[in-house]
């Protein structure tokens, strides 16, 4: 009884802590989103002199072509927070069907686990641009489709390690006796004992979105100019970085706001085994 009172005890503050970092992770989400409404020039009118400092007109200075910084960065998250979460949500979905039936059917599960294999060895870098430079015409969907080409298998490997003892569990024989699908188990009797897990692989799916996508940017695989993209705003303004700072910081702050705010919500959300295995 004595143990159970710190476990207690501590799930109101988890849970507030949660909520705090939920809050706290929507202001990148809603900055990018609104970003667009409140900036206050076009992302292509030049208003100063190229990388121009900090002054009346142009908060953050101008880059390379002297235009306002910060109406670039408020206006350049929103597809990439848009091509992030589309990169984890079919990467999400894909790998947990994929890796529920891998575990129910052996054959099935073996050639998924030598494929993912082989597939996770390709070095990413490689396979963005192999993918993204075959890809007829390139851009953006050629870097969405590259991310969750190479993202899938690793994700497959991990729903496939969680779901594993679910499937030899008296629930799922008890489905496999009365003859339940394939599909109808893995749905209705494995996945809903994976929220957690599934919870936690999107979470980190999209914050590798973020950095792949952002990675593609700085390389010009993608997004192409006179887009403002973050990443492509760190490349394009890297050479004048010691005139206008900022042309480089302020993008580079926000992708590293959004990953680390996501993440940090990522963790707070995963299930806290440390404290179920204390009151046991």
């Amino acid at each position: 009884m004595t143990a159970a009172l710190p476990a207690a005890a501590r799930r109101p503050t988890r849970r507030a802590r949660t909520t705090a970092l939920v809050a706290l992770a929507t202001l990148p989400l809603l900055l990018a989103l609104a970003g667009p409404l409140i900036a206050q020039h076009t992302i292509d009118t030049p208003v100063t002199a190229p990388f121009a400092t900090p002054r009346d007109g142009a908060a953050l200075g101008g880059d390379q072509l002297g235009r306002d910084v910060l109406s670039r960065v408020l206006h350049g998250g929103t597809l990439l927070i848009a091509s992030a979460l589309l990169v984890a949500v079919v990467i999400t979905l894909a790998a947990t069907l994929i890796g529920c039936i891998a575990v129910l059917r052996p054959a099935f599960g073996r050639a998924i686990e030598r494929s993912a294999d082989v597939a996770i060895l390709l070095p990413p870098l490689l396979g963005i641009m192999l993918i993204a430079l075959a890809w007829p015409g390139g851009g953006r969907w050629a870097v969405i489709a590259a991310a969750i080409i190479l993202g899938v298998p690793y994700t497959v490997r991990v729903v496939a390690a969680a779901a594993s003892p679910l499937a030899t569990a008296g629930y799922v024989e008890a489905a496999l006796a009365r003859g339940e699908s394939t599909s109808y188990i893995a749905l209705r009797e494995i996945l809903p004992n994976l929220r957690a897990t599934v919870l936690t692989l999107f979470g980190l799916r999209f914050v590798e979105a973020v950095y792949v996508i952002s990675m593609a940017g700085f390389l010009q695989i993608g997004p192409q100019p006179p887009a403002s993209d973050w990443s492509l705003m760190v490349r394009e303004n890297a050479s004048g970085i010691l005139l206008n700072p900022w042309a480089v910081i302020a993008p580079s702050l926000a992708i590293a706001m959004l990953a680390i705010t996501a993440n940090l919500v990522t963790l707070s959300l995963a299930p806290d085994t440390t404290a179920k295995a204390a009151t046991r």
